[in-house]
């Protein structure tokens, strides 16, 4: 796919000087996930802003609470300059101070709302849903019903081969508040969580999976048949052929936003805010949509019916339930050691 955005970057930031000053390539890091994303990136995203700003990208894959691990280990010396996460660790990021105020740019009043941080230190670049994800053909041949609820996951219908990310993955995360809340509670009483995996759940797990390459290579050598992701993954694991369904569950899937925060005291911080508004015009949301599988959060952006597949775009993200970051946050430490402790022995 080809692009052009002529001037795009000369005409909304800092980087409007003159070619002399942009004649010494700079070296900038960017931290983000891996897997389907990190190809996407790699592909589609980066190259064309090397291009056009002059800078050599390096791309540091982890997932999110690695990044955050990543700020914490630099903090005084930061080496990354760009950190792409879910949201709840972007508001930890932010909460730490490892996050710069962004600066202004004409792509922002196309932003949605719902993306922006009162702190403007973030910004939402794309949305995905969490919810479960199961193998068709598998489920079609067994003549067993597409899951709906997340009750299908105590289910002994199939066997071992449910996987779902620990909860230090935002996607396990969701999945432990999902079931505190069918148990009466939530972030502020998550006991019935921790019950429901302990007791019913984790007899039929195969893995708890954090990476992504061995998520989709549990489905593909029939180790798993079922289980918790983000549609954005799913959609690209459905992109290569395989046979593989999300579904929202009845009692609502979950928002994760992808947020990006230009970090404070690096020494790229005209070309860290550049970044995060290229990452933000309309041809590349478009390309993370369709790349990525996540829905734009530029609100100009309109995608056809075939590239709204997958995505949470329009009514589907009406399905979608929000993660009181403050609570989750202030727990999140705990509730791992505990799921270290209890359920992922």
């Amino acid at each position: 796919m080809k692009f052009a955005w002529v001037g795009l970057l000369m005409t909304t930031t800092a980087l409007a000087t003159s070619g002399a000053a942009l004649a010494q390539q700079k070296t900038m890091f960017v931290a983000g996930y891996g897997g389907s994303y990190e190809q996407t990136m790699r592909k589609e995203v980066i190259p064309a802003f090397e291009k056009q700003a002059n800078v050599k990208i390096e791309y540091v894959a982890g997932n999110s609470t690695d990044t955050l691990a990543k700020l914490q280990a630099q903090k005084g010396n930061q080496q990354i300059d760009v950190a792409i996460v879910d949201d709840g660790p972007a508001y930890q990021a932010v909460a730490l101070g490892f996050c710069g105020t962004l600066t202004d740019g004409p792509v922002y009043k196309d932003v949605a709302p719902v993306m922006k941080f009162k702190s403007n230190k973030g910004v939402g670049l794309g949305l995905v849903g969490t919810g479960l994800f199961y193998n068709k053909k598998i489920f079609d041949e067994n003549k067993w019903p597409a899951p709906t609820s997340w009750n299908d996951l105590k289910a002994k219908t199939y066997g071992k081969k449910i996987v779902v990310p620990p909860i230090n993955n935002t996607y396990g995360l969701h999945a432990l508040i999902a079931f505190a809340q069918l148990g009466g509670g939530g972030e502020s009483n998550i006991e019935a969580g921790f019950k429901a995996f302990k007791d019913e759940i984790n007899p039929n797990i195969v893995a708890y999976e954090p990476s992504p390459a061995k998520m989709t290579e549990l489905f593909q050598n029939g180790q798993a048949v079922l289980g918790v992701w983000g549609s954005g993954r799913v959609k690209a694991f459905a992109d290569t052929g395989f046979p593989v369904e999300f579904v929202y569950p009845k009692e609502g899937g979950y928002a994760l936003g992808v947020a990006a925060c230009p970090i404070e005291g690096s020494k790229n911080a005209a070309e860290a805010n550049a970044f995060i508004q290229f990452m933000l015009s309309p041809p590349i949301q478009k390309v993370m949509a369709t790349g990525a599988g996540f829905g734009p959060a530029n609100t100009t952006v309109t995608l056809t019916t075939a590239e709204q597949k997958g995505l949470p775009y329009g009514e589907d993200v009406k399905k979608l339930k929000a993660v009181d970051w403050d609570i989750a946050n202030a727990k999140r430490e705990e509730w791992t050691k505990r799921w270290n402790r209890e359920v992922e022995r």
